[in-house]
């Protein structure tokens, strides 16, 4: 998608140093990035302790030993 948009030079400058990017539309596109990773991580973290009856690694094997080892489609 191309878009254009007037970003401050000082902001751009500090973006490009900050990213070590070698284009000004590579740090762009890390910054971009870095903020949605971040807000993904943010709305996981509001989860954070709130499962129940989660399997243990044991109970988890033992589930996993049971099922039949033919997977991927055939």
């Amino acid at each position: 998608m191309k878009t254009t948009v007037d970003i401050p030079d000082r902001e751009l400058r500090e973006l490009v140093k900050f990213t070590r990017a070698k284009t000004k539309r590579a740090a762009i596109v890390t910054a971009i990035m870095d903020f949605n990773r971040r807000r993904r991580m943010a709305l996981l973290v509001k989860h954070s302790g709130t499962f129940r009856g989660l399997l243990t690694n044991e109970e988890l094997e033992a589930l996993e030993a049971d099922e039949p080892h033919a997977r991927g489609g055939a």
